[in-house]
């Protein structure tokens, strides 16, 4: 179950990112990815300790997830103009930290102990969430900023 959800999750991020359905307003369609993201994310505090390996390949696919959107919405600024660049690339740069920071919490998550695992994956948790609000607000901005 916990599974089919993150998979849809996924799908819904990549379809939001790709702009599938143009009949919906960006607006909706933030909404829809931050309750499926909170979903996402509430489904990951039901991971216990043993469960560790599971977690982890869940989270790592939805950071490649991420990153696959952020490419598309880094392509999408490539393609506008200068100013436009010029702005956008202080907000890339801080979104690739955010999911570098993620990659270093995947890597605490697979060393976790027991006794550190509720720590580590609620860190873990907070870097995703992270990420995948600036990935929202990002998306936004360039929908403002760039006509479709």
């Amino acid at each position: 179950m916990k599974n089919k959800i993150i998979a849809v999750t996924f799908l819904s991020v990549a379809a939001f990112a790709v702009g599938c359905n143009k009949e919906q307003t960006a607006a909706q369609q933030l909404d829809k990815v931050q309750t499926e993201t909170k979903e996402a994310a509430q489904d990951m505090k039901d991971y216990t300790y043993a469960q560790k390996a599971e977690f982890v390949k869940a989270m790592q696919a939805q950071l490649t997830a991420l990153d696959q959107d952020m490419d598309k919405l880094s392509a999408k600024i490539d393609a506008s103009s200068d100013a436009v660049k010029a702005e956008a690339r202080p907000k890339l740069q801080a979104l690739r930290e955010q999911e570098a920071q993620l990659n270093k919490q995947l890597d605490s998550a697979k060393e976790a102990t027991e006794s550190t695992w509720d720590s580590v994956k609620a860190g873990t948790k907070k870097a995703y969430a992270s990420l995948a609000d600036g990935f929202k607000q990002a998306r936004q901005w360039v929908s403002d900023k760039i006509a479709p």
